[in-house]
């Protein structure tokens, strides 16, 4: 391949990763085509992209980007797997599809940029935005529902306390009142 090839698909590989700051790898050797191309069209569904690369190239464009410590792992046929609401998302995805078609090996996954690598396993057991705004909102409200629980609590108690007296005397009355006529 000549200088100015290389240049340019390094350039447009560039341009089609700037901005995206996690991503998995994944080798689909030994995937045959229509099982790919359904992998395919459904991770498309989900707004997930696969798309194979090649080392050296993806090497040069991630150099001084938030992928670079990715593309310094690529070893072997390489698929990059981006998109999704999140990377959490992407790597359940795959995990699920590699229990479906075993062929496919997971491989690596860089998360917003982290310099450190991790498994595509890992990342999937990691929660999410959605799971940990959730919980953080639970851990904000969770000492006004104490507060709230433990002032009801008493009046809970007394409202049924006056309900069960409330009863019984509405069950003793009518007995009473055929016994006096």
């Amino acid at each position: 391949m000549s200088k100015p090839l290389k240049d340019m698909i390094t350039q447009t590989l560039r341009d089609r990763f700037s901005g995206i700051d996690s991503a998995c790898v994944v080798d689909l050797t030994g995937l045959d085509v229509v099982r790919t191309h359904r992998l395919r069209r459904e991770l498309r569904a989900k707004q997930i992209r696969l798309e194979v690369v090649k080392n050296s190239l993806a090497r040069r464009a991630f150099k001084d980007g938030p992928l670079e410590s990715l593309g310094d792992s690529l070893e072997g046929p390489s698929a990059l797997v981006t998109g999704g609401a999140s990377v959490m998302d992407v790597a359940k995805e795959l995990l699920r599809w590699s229990r479906e078609f075993p062929q496919i090996k997971l491989r690596n996954a860089v998360v917003e940029g982290d310099r450190r690598l991790s498994t595509v396993e890992q990342v999937s057991q990691m929660r999410g935005r959605r799971e940990l705004v959730g919980e953080i909102a639970m851990l904000i409200s969770s000492p006004g529902r104490a507060i709230a629980g433990c002032l009801q609590s008493p009046a809970g108690k007394l409202a049924g306390c006056l309900k069960a007296m409330a009863e019984k005397q509405s069950e003793t009355a009518p007995e009473a009142a055929p016994a006096a006529s």
